[in-house]
């Protein structure tokens, strides 16, 4: 009962994600991508220091933290469909926290380190936009990905 909970609560947190990376892609990043060089990158700043908060946080690392276990429980034994919760936990902590940790968050990083002002902002922008972008695509797919696999391991 227990590892149910937590392949649901698993399989919420990855939706959470891939709804919010979903929105991005979709529209978050197009509208900032209308902006001038200077404008978009001061606004994409904000952006990352806003999302750090503790409810996305709970939700972004308390999900990695429950595919842990849940990898843990399927190599075990404990689970019914290990194969499932294993797929779901892999594509989440590789194509979730992987991705954001070695790729967007140190592009972020370098956007905020290169500040709005920078000389070169425009092409600046424009070489992270479509480099994040794509990443963010990446993101949302395998976060949907690991909420499909999840409900194959409940049904």
């Amino acid at each position: 009962m227990i590892l149910q909970l937590i392949t649901l609560l698993s399989l919420l947190g990855s939706g959470l994600m891939a709804g919010l990376f979903f929105a991005y892609s979709n529209s978050v990043m197009p509208a900032l991508a209308r902006m001038p060089g200077p404008q978009g990158i001061a606004a994409m700043n904000h952006v990352n220091v806003v999302i750090l908060n503790p409810l996305f946080l709970s939700v972004f690392m308390g999900t990695a933290v429950l595919a842990l276990l849940l990898i843990v429980a399927a190599f075990l034994g404990w689970t019914a469909k290990p194969a499932w919760i294993v797929i779901g936990s892999v594509l989440y902590l590789a194509g979730n926290i992987a991705i954001t940790m070695g790729i967007n968050v140190p592009m972020n990083n370098a956007l905020a380190a290169a500040g709005s002002d920078a000389p070169n902002s425009a092409a600046l922008w424009a070489s992270y936009l479509d480099r994040w972008v794509f990443w963010n695509h990446v993101r949302a797919a395998a976060c949907t990905a690991s909420l499909a696999a999840f409900a194959m391991a409940l049904i």
